[in-house]
């Protein structure tokens, strides 16, 4: 007969080692445990060494380790939903318990074409630890960002540029590459119709491409509207360039064959105010650091 307890307090508890959970997940998020170790700051040997002690605990194989990348076990599929939500939980009880309660507005700039996907989680992950304090995101080009930063008007923001200016970190390097429509054909009209807000900054480099290739091209249309873009190039109107693995539904990736000239790779770099303006923004910070970090292209010194 069933008399409800669920909890033992006897020789038989077990209990789950948290740092070992985060490792896990951190290495099922980033697909290898090089990765995961640079995102904990910890070294190869230790997550490999935590990963080890939990499935040991366990007595299951969370990770197949049989392909080149690591990938779950059906066993470890079910333990990353448990794992997340203890994390989750294990960070919520610290935060609510030990943190001083923060208030206020910090502000973050980003470019419209990168806040997928990483920026609805640092925005989840920043209000778990600071509750109180409103994050006014600010949606811009990054000529602009840069402007208003510089103008003490937005306290952390992220560019794409070609290198990194005076107090910026380049969090990753990721390749520019052309859309389209789904099944589209503008790629293959010539003169090749380009679709850009006017204040891109791709823009001009694009139209310096094609030139430099001897492909002629004419602007579709004249707008600083990204919803006009969208629905410019999802009409196969025209082409577009946007960063690798930031695509909407809306575009896909062109199978040009080299038909088209290929571009550079793009850094995504970040200015912060001043640290000493306390843990807010640094924290903030770090969250977005910690987020751009699965994109990351080794940066050369």
């Amino acid at each position: 007969m069933f008399d409800g307890s669920c909890i033992s307090y006897g020789d038989e508890m077990r209990n789950l080692d948290m740092t070992a959970l985060r490792s896990f997940v951190a290495v099922a998020d980033t697909g290898g445990v090089t990765k995961a170790a640079g995102l904990l700051n910890l070294t190869q040997s230790a997550v490999s060494m935590q990963l080890k002690r939990l499935e040991e605990s366990l007595n299951v194989s969370l990770l197949d380790r049989s392909a080149r990348s690591i990938g779950l076990t059906t066993q470890g599929e079910q333990m990353l939903s448990y794992a997340r939500r203890m994390l989750a939980l294990n960070d919520e009880i610290y935060g609510k318990l030990t943190a001083i309660e923060f208030e206020g507005e910090v502000t973050l700039g980003v470019p419209h074409d990168i806040i997928y996907p990483v920026i609805p989680k640092v925005l989840r992950r920043f209000a778990a630890a600071y509750p109180r304090v409103r994050v006014h995101l600010v949606s811009s080009f990054t000529r602009k960002l840069v402007e208003q930063f510089n103008r003490g008007e937005i306290d952390v923001i992220l560019t794409t540029e070609d290198s990194v200016g005076t107090g910026g970190e380049t969090l990753a390097k990721v390749p520019l590459i052309w859309v389209g429509a789904p099944g589209g054909q503008a790629w293959k009209q010539r003169p090749l119709r380009l679709a850009f807000e006017q204040r891109c900054i791709f823009r001009q480099y694009v139209q310096r491409r094609l030139d430099a290739v001897g492909i002629p091209w004419e602007m579709a249309v004249e707008s600083e509207s990204t919803r006009t873009i969208e629905a410019t190039v999802s009409a196969d109107l025209a082409v577009h360039t946007i960063l690798e693995g930031t695509a909407s539904h809306h575009f896909e990736a062109i199978n040009h064959g080299g038909s088209l000239p290929r571009l550079l790779e793009v850094n995504v770099n970040m200015y912060s105010a001043s640290i000493n303006d306390g843990p807010v923004v640094a924290d903030l910070s770090q969250f977005v650091r910690d987020g751009f970090y699965t994109m990351r292209v080794p940066v050369t010194a």
